[in-house]
């Protein structure tokens, strides 16, 4: 219990000092020292309980839901004013309808609550854990090198990093509170709590554009909080009992179905699946760290982490089918839309939402091995993810642009962070790094599967989109061009901590990825479903030989510049072409020479393609609302 409240407590208490330190020095030993000791005890509660399976833990139930009750108030009234000034009576309506119905259960239900045990933990969220506070922490070193660099480029934003870093805490003491509440009432209270911190973080600009993406993330996700809040009110009419999400996942699909299916379209909104993904690309207009954070270790993790927690409950069912398909048709789409953009974060944006559809889709399907992939897809996109990010906020600072055109030649500008972006994007999709061993094993897991080739084709297709969005960025970035000069050394200390140990676990986590399999993922699989998959030894010494070869290459980039390089002229079919990339053309005319990557918008702009995904996807919701009417009828 301890371990796990002090997890939950201590980021919380670090925010509340956030908000009274000033000075930048000060700040930073607070914020370092911070993430050194939530490393430091994620790693011990790994080491004193990865051998076992479900731990319960009884937490005093009054005063800490008395606690969460208020600042669900203040919350509300808060959000509810907002909503009023801003003209935003979408968020006005949907913050009024979840804070009756959480009032209301309050006053009507909360004395019929058994105060059974409201924390627990097991092996997948020992493996959350990991992730919040290890990449959590990493990425809020790293914010503090970035925002003072931002506010340096825009000192037209006023100055808020009090405001910023209490936030950046109280995300991770949320998302600590998230993954260890066994209480759905307390699950709730923090799954709103990352919702508003989101909504804070990305309009920490408070420009008109921040504004307005900040409000339509707090619409979609207040529209699942509302979901949520059903299904608790939905539980507590069938018996108080079932609040707790032990009691609620043994008590099998003919009881637990309905409450799992709105939870899960809670899940699919935070997750920001179609047709709720706009709302992730609109928050690329927060600052670097944010869109880190969302993406890797908080926000959208929650939102595929709860759907997982009921993946067992899905299984076999004609609503999971729907929720996996829905999963589906956002990898599918997303993968695509991510070739048309040129934009970096926008990228990795739909990257993100590509692979949270994945995960989503083994989810709904929800076999015992299509779990076990959609587990190490969390792990390992979570690390890459980050690192990509950071080395894109990284980028933008130094050469001023974000698009990806004019990243060509980094690996001469920013040797160190060109290496680590191959690295990071290598994880992505190169074998035989964890998101492609990942992605094979779900295509053998899809095969026994209900409408298994559907699946099967849609990752294939979706996988074949991702080789060449990724593939052509890398070759942009390693790309070696004339008259560049080396812009990294301004890079602050801070950054390149957080840049090299991340770089470190994505190497790491692939070498140990069958560690991680063997005593974290199998033991969690095989303890709910009774048996688990495996990956046969010698397959394991095919990838870690293939790792090994394919490390040569970033590797050997570190002795680029020791070396004296001869670069001859580029070949232009026989023309001259001097070094500032001209030719003679037809009747004497001088031309330019233009490189540039192929973006097809023609064939996958995103309007298009977003528009198709939101109505197949809004299609499939409603019929599986159809279809949990009938059952609730």
């Amino acid at each position: 219990m301890i371990d796990l409240s002090f997890l939950i407590a201590f980021p919380a208490l670090v925010a509340l000092l956030m908000l009274l330190i000033s000075g930048q020095k000060l700040r930073s030993a607070l914020v370092i020292a911070t993430a050194a000791v939530l490393g430091l005890a994620s790693i011990a509660l790994l080491f004193l309980n990865w051998d076992k399976n479900t731990v319960l833990v009884n937490f005093p139930f009054e005063p800490a839901t008395e606690v969460m009750l208020v600042i669900e108030v203040l919350l509300a009234i808060w959000i509810l004013y907002l909503g009023v000034k801003h003209r935003k009576w979408l968020t006005f309506f949907l913050m009024f309808v979840q804070a009756g119905l959480l009032v209301w259960f309050e006053t009507s239900y909360s004395i019929h609550i058994e105060r059974g045990f409201n924390l627990f933990i097991d092996q997948f969220s020992l493996i959350m854990a990991l992730i919040i506070g290890i990449i959590g922490s990493l990425i809020c070193v790293y914010a503090l090198g970035y925002m003072e660099t931002y506010h340096h480029h825009h000192k037209e934003i006023k100055d808020r990093r009090k405001l910023f870093f209490f936030t950046l805490f109280v995300f991770l003491s949320a998302m600590f509170g998230l993954v260890f509440s066994n209480n759905l009432l307390w699950v709730f209270f923090f799954w709103e709590i990352t919702t508003i911190c989101s909504f804070v973080l990305i309009g920490y600009a408070k420009t008109e554009e921040a504004t307005n993406n900040a409000f339509l993330a707090l619409s979609m996700n207040l529209l699942g909080g509302v979901a949520f809040i059903a299904a608790i009110v939905y539980l507590t009419n069938l018996d108080p009992n079932l609040l707790h999400l032990d009691t609620l996942l043994a008590s099998g699909q003919a009881v637990a179905l309905v409450p799992a299916v709105l939870i899960s379209f809670a899940g699919i909104t935070k997750a920001a699946l179609m047709p709720f993904s706009s709302w992730l690309v609109g928050a690329m207009v927060a600052p670097t760290p944010v869109s880190a954070l969302l993406h890797s270790s908080t926000m959208v993790k929650a939102g595929v982490y709860i759907i997982v927690k009921f993946a067992p409950i899905l299984t076999g069912t004609t609503e999971g089918l729907i929720i996996a398909m829905v999963g589906g048709i956002t990898f599918l789409l997303a993968s695509f839309m991510a070739i048309s953009q040129n934009n970096a974060k926008k990228v990795l944006a739909y990257s993100t939402i590509a692979n949270l559809g994945l995960i989503v889709a083994c989810a709904g399907v929800g076999t015992y091995n299509l779990m076990w992939v959609a587990i190490l897809l969390i792990v390992f996109h979570a690390i890459a993810k980050s690192l990509l990010f950071l080395c894109v906020g990284t980028v933008e600072h130094r050469i001023g642009s974000r698009n990806i055109e004019d990243m060509g030649g980094l690996i001469v500008r920013m040797p160190k962070i060109a290496i680590m972006m191959f690295i990071g994007m290598a994880g992505m999709f190169l074998a035989p790094f964890g998101m492609v061993i990942s992605k094979w094993a779900a295509i053998e897991a899809f095969i026994t599967a209900p409408f298994g080739l559907i699946f099967i084709a849609i990752l294939a297709f979706g996988g074949s989109a991702t080789v060449f969005f990724w593939s052509k960025w890398m070759g942009k970035i390693i790309s070696v061009m004339r008259d560049q000069k080396v812009v990294e050394g301004t890079v602050a200390k801070e950054k390149w901590a957080s840049l090299y140990i991340l770089t470190g676990l994505v190497v790491v986590v692939c070498f140990a990825f069958p560690l991680i399999s063997s005593l974290l993922i199998e033991p969690y699989v095989l303890n709910i479903y009774g048996h688990t998959t495996r990956l046969a030894q010698a397959n394991l010494t095919i990838m870690i030989m293939m790792l090994c070869l394919l490390m040569i290459t970033p590797l050997s980039m570190l002795f680029y510049r020791k070396k004296p390089a001869a670069i001859a002229p580029p070949y232009m079919a026989g023309r001259p072409t001097p070094t500032h990339m001209s030719f003679a053309g037809s009747l004497g005319v001088t031309r330019e020479v233009v490189l540039s990557n192929y973006y097809l918008p023609r064939f996958f702009g995103e309007e298009r393609l977003f528009m198709a995904g939101t109505a197949l996807c809004w299609g499939l919701l409603l019929i599986a609302g159809t279809l949990l009417a009938g059952v609730i009828l």
